[in-house]
């Protein structure tokens, strides 16, 4: 009896030791280390992410065994063989000095400021223009139009009539030269030259047709008024623009143009001219930014005596600023998104994780970083795209999204 509870017992502990044995293989299999560390996705499409093989259920590729990467959500690990493959260098940045010189596209333009009117002295009929199409010549004391005003014959007929009676004795002498000389005053308030008015003394009669001369010379840019026309007193007839100035205009980034100021030198090459070097100065900044492309119009004037360059032409205004300070790190060192700017730090040997930073200046292939950096990290210099594009690879979301400056 005492051998079969002896064996009693012994069957019941040999079976609560299979169990307990059974159980710990359970939970080792529930810790498989192969499931942990690896995982599937697509190399087309790294957002899919599988716990086992197969195709890809967007473009049906076979899916690619990653291990799990254990790092934080913006950081990734490396092997030395990939950072060698991936020509990722890194480096520490700091504050430098020095010039930074920037070459910005502009196009020609008519100096607005050399434009003259020469608009009606009074009201009357536009009889004939000498000038009906834009590009012409006019020089000084040229005809431009004739008009046809009843204001003006008035004033020739009270210069005639105050003229015939200067020989008059007593009184109408008197008058008639107080007359002459109103109406003088009157016809040169029209715009008539004196060699005009004196040939009233002269003629054999008053005309009401008056002819006027440009009083100035250039390139006829606007032609405001038509033969037959009626024109008002003041308004325009034609203009005409002074070709020996013209503007250049042009767009600064408004990051570069805080510094420029008006007076600053500037070397002027043309597309057109490619030998043909001009030194001009900033005369203009606009003091309003294009709130769509942050850009800031600047506007130099270029002498054009020989009258070789014209309105339209393009021409590229190079800029260059002393004594500027600030980070500057290779421009392909900076990932670019729409709505974020980042770099790579080396956050220990092997790791890399991004950081959001706030770029300005950028020239000859370098950029300005405006954020603070820590001067004991070492920014990644090249290779900073083969980081990015292993690190959506393998966790399938860019590194900044969702994150805005």
């Amino acid at each position: 009896m005492k051998n079969i509870k002896v064996i009693g017992i012994l069957t019941m502990l040999l079976a609560v030791m299979m169990a307990c044995n059974t159980k710990n293989k359970e939970d080792h299999t529930g810790h498989d280390k192969s499931k942990e560390t690896t995982f599937y996705t697509c190399s087309m499409d790294p957002q899919v992410k599988e716990d086992q093989p197969g195709k890809c259920p967007i473009c049906h590729m076979e899916l690619t065994p990653i291990k799990q990467d254990n790092t934080e959500a913006n950081e990734i690990s490396l092997s030395k063989q990939q950072i060698q493959l991936g020509n990722i260098t890194t480096q520490t940045i700091a504050e430098t000095q020095g010039s930074v010189t920037q070459n910005y596209t502009g196009v020609l333009t008519t100096n607005q400021e050399k434009i003259k009117t020469i608009s009606a002295r009074a009201m009357g009929r536009i009889e004939k223009l000498y000038f009906k199409t834009t590009g012409g010549f006019v020089a000084k004391n040229m005809p431009v139009y004739q008009l046809y005003s009843e204001d003006i014959a008035i004033a020739k007929q009270d210069y005639y009539t105050a003229f015939k009676q200067l020989t008059m004795p007593g009184d109408f002498g008197k008058n008639a030269r107080n007359m002459l000389q109103a109406a003088k005053q009157k016809l040169a308030f029209f715009g008539l030259s004196n060699v005009q008015i004196e040939s009233l003394k002269t003629a054999a009669a008053v005309s009401p047709y008056t002819i006027f001369y440009s009083t100035a010379s250039g390139t006829v840019s606007e032609i405001n008024a038509t033969e037959g026309s009626y024109a008002m007193e003041g308004s325009p007839i034609i203009k005409l623009a002074d070709l020996n100035s013209l503007w250049l205009e042009t767009q600064v980034n408004v990051n570069y143009a805080k510094n420029l100021k008006l007076g600053q030198n500037a070397t002027v090459t043309f597309v057109d001219y490619p030998d043909k070097i001009i030194n001009a100065k900033i005369s203009f900044i606009n003091p309003e930014i294009n709130p769509d492309t942050r850009m800031l119009l600047i506007r130099m004037e270029i002498p054009n005596p020989n009258l070789l360059l014209k309105p339209g032409m393009q021409a590229i205004a190079k800029l260059t600023q002393s004594n500027i300070k600030g980070l500057y790190i290779p421009t392909d060192a900076v990932i670019r998104e729409e709505n974020a700017s980042y770099i790579w730090v080396e956050k220990r040997p092997g790791v890399y994780e991004n950081l959001m930073i706030e770029t300005g200046l950028e020239t000859n292939g370098m950029i300005e970083i405006k954020s603070s950096i820590d001067s004991t990290k070492k920014v990644v210099i090249t290779g900073a795209y083969a980081i990015n594009s292993e690190y959506i690879f393998r966790k399938g979301s860019n590194p900044m999204e969702g994150m805005k400056m």
